[in-house]
């Protein structure tokens, strides 16, 4: 982010008190309850809303080199604070945050002393918590080698959660990487796919009483990317830390920190609509910039010809054809992927970079993140993984006008592997470098911690529909998981927007699509990636109506306000997003029958709109409307089929 204005207004008349456990805190409506006790010397947690159980009792503590922080604990004392925070976002779904939010800090200590401190911040619909350890005896050290912590849901609970990767699987052995698909609606304790649990986030419904999405925020190079392991039938999921296997099995699983020390944040969103779900800024809200941003970043829309041309478009003459797509769209950008360096070179990459820069595109460019730690071959290679390489790399992009990089092919969560992640960010910063990444973990709060972090795959995503035609047959399907699991806590470089009927250079081979033109229009509002690839090639100037290039002319990347409007998932959903006084409402229809809904609208009362819709050909078309003073709008979608709704 270029600019942070932050206030912070921490209370100062915390209380402190040594009354006896359990504690409770309450979010400042008083309908989100956490309770936090201790029974035979073992800390838990429980969570409820308007009276309803949402997390039954739950462990706490840590495992470490400094002692044993799950049992024989003594509670000493416990204090509570008021939060109110106001700061802004510049690549999210909303831009501005006023989070308010009540703090309840519990302290145990061990036999020797030591201390665990539990901190846990509960706004209306939102719960954050961590450690804290310091250490009685002056040690300036601690490796946590495992969490007690666990997430216990009632029994009668349903997941929509996508399983855990084994290491060293999947193509080239570049996995894990987040691209599983979800569950929808299985019991709680239903083994998972590869029996090595679940990653964040994590979604349940909790029988008719609500949502609950449980995630993590904050971490960075000093602590690892956590998940789900296997739950039980009584519904409890253990926090597990990474496998042995990833990166290629270098590095420890555990994390090492410098004392004092704090691990990242774990976040529970409960709402009893999935509104709260959609909305959360949780991963936001409880994290703070690591550094400054060297420049004021650019986000914006970018052409992208390997996701449909595939590998033998990165070639000079087809990234001149992208980049003059990208001229005539107004897009921002061209993502130029892998082998450019083979195939283009460098000395005319620099002429090519030029001539896009002539055309007012930038240019990001394509990197391998290895290594040594998968097989995966394409390059360019072994230069993001070391730092002079890397710098020296930086210094020439920066040189040659390249205003962002993906990095891609990343091995798991180690902390190792966060160093990394970590490191090319603050590099890529101090050269003014953007940077996204793919075949990677799920960012955790990045978007407001590091200024330059623009996105991550880390999701199923638009590269398989053109791989497998089981995936692209479930595309509206899952189109309607996303924006309730993986999107709505982090930016996703799903790439949407495909228009061409098969996907393929040729257009005679390839898979076919079964979405509707408006279907796919309304994925690049409804998936936030503050720099949006899209999945469109030259031909579809000539071939599509002037309507639809004038809504990809306009579309924004980054919004000031998101409000969930409808939906469920599997089923259909519904978002309106605003971008300075211009909404933009986006429908898709996960089923393979026609729905007709009457959509309220309250935000268009009285306006005039433009309305993208699905033909009955499955092309997009478009009428002007005006929004009654309620604000309904009658919508029809075909089967997986889609809309749009826009104002100016």
């Amino acid at each position: 982010m270029s600019k942070y204005i932050v206030g912070v207004l921490t209370l100062l008349f915390s209380k402190f008190t040594f009354a006896e456990l359990p504690q409770t805190v309450h979010g400042p409506d008083e309908k989100l309850q956490v309770t936090v006790g201790a029974e035979s010397g073992k800390p838990y947690y429980t969570v409820s809303y308007n009276g309803k159980t949402f997390l039954e009792r739950s462990a706490l503590g840590l495992e470490t080199s400094l002692g044993d922080f799950t049992q024989n604990l003594t509670y000493q004392s416990h204090s509570e604070n008021e939060i109110s925070q106001t700061y802004h976002l510049n690549k999210a779904k909303v831009s501005t945050v006023d989070y308010h939010a009540n703090e309840l800090t519990v302290s145990f200590t061990n036999a020797a002393k030591d201390e665990l401190k539990v901190l846990f911040q509960v706004s209306n619909n939102d719960v954050a918590f961590r450690y804290q350890l310091s250490s009685a005896s002056g040690a300036t050290r601690v490796i946590v080698n495992q969490e007690a912590t666990s997430f216990n849901l009632p029994d009668k609970a349903t997941t929509f959660i996508t399983p855990q990767a084994l290491p060293l699987t999947g193509w080239m052995q570049t996995k894990p990487s987040y691209e599983e698909p979800y569950t929808f609606n299985e019991p709680i304790g239903t083994p998972s796919l590869y029996g090595a649990g679940y990653t964040f986030p994590a979604l349940f419904k909790n029988e008719e009483k609500g949502w609950v999405l449980i995630s993590e925020t904050g971490v960075d190079s000093h602590y690892v990317g956590a998940r789900l392991g296997e739950g039980d039938k009584q519904g409890v999921y253990p926090l597990r830390f990474p496998q042995p296997g990833e990166n290629a099995g270098i590095g420890p699983t555990s994390a090492a920190m410098a004392m004092p020390a704090s691990t990242p944040w774990r976040t529970i969103t409960v709402g009893e609509t999935l509104e709260p779900i959609v909305e959360t800024t949780v991963t936001f809200d409880v994290v703070k910039p690591r550094y400054k941003a060297s420049k004021e970043y650019k986000m914006g829309r970018a052409t992208w010809s390997w996701i449909v041309w595939q590998d033998d478009s990165i070639n000079y003459d087809d990234q001149v054809k992208f980049i003059d797509l990208a001229a005539e769209l107004d897009f921002e950008y061209v993502l130029i992927d892998n082998w450019w360096d083979k195939n283009i070179g460098r000395d005319r990459m620099e002429k090519l970079v030029a001539y896009a820069n002539s055309k007012n595109v930038d240019v990001i460019l394509w990197y391998n993140s290895n290594g040594w730690w998968n097989d995966a071959p394409q390059t360019p290679q072994d230069l993001m993984n070391d730092t002079p390489a890397r710098k020296k790399e930086m210094a020439w992009l920066q040189k040659i006008g390249v205003k962002g990089l993906k990095v891609d092919f990343f091995a798991g969560d180690k902390q190792e592997t966060l160093k990394l992640y970590e490191d090319i960010l603050v590099d890529a910063n101090d050269f003014g470098l953007a940077i996204t990444f793919h075949g990677s973990t799920l960012p955790r709060g990045w978007e407001r911690m590091y200024p330059n972090f623009v996105t991550s795959e880390a999701v199923l995503a638009s590269e398989n529909l053109v791989f497998d035609q089981k995936a692209l047959d479930s595309h509206a399907y899952s189109a309607t998981i996303l924006p309730f699991t993986r999107n709505t806590v982090a930016a996703m470089d799903f790439a949407p927007v495909f228009l061409n009927e098969r996907l393929s250079q040729d257009q005679k081979t390839g898979t076919i699509r079964s979405t509707t033109d408006a279907f796919e229009l309304a994925t690049g509002i409804l998936y936030l990636s503050p720099v949006q690839h899209f999945g469109l090639t030259p031909n579809n100037i000539n071939e599509q109506p002037d309507y639809v290039l004038e809504l990809l002319r306009k579309m924004p990347t980054v919004w000031d306000e998101t409000q969930f409007i409808e939906g469920q998932p599997g089923k259909h959903v519904i978002l309106a997003r605003r971008k300075g006084n211009a909404w933009y409402v986006a429908a898709v229809n996960g089923e393979k029958q026609e729905k007709s809904l009457n959509v309220k609208l309250p935000m268009l009362a009285n306006k005039e709109a433009t309305l993208i819709y699905d033909g009955k050909d499955g092309t997009a078309k478009s009428r002007t409307l005006t929004v009654n003073n309620k604000g309904e709008v009658p919508l029809k979608l075909l089967s997986e089929g889609g809309a749009v709704i826009y104002t100016q």
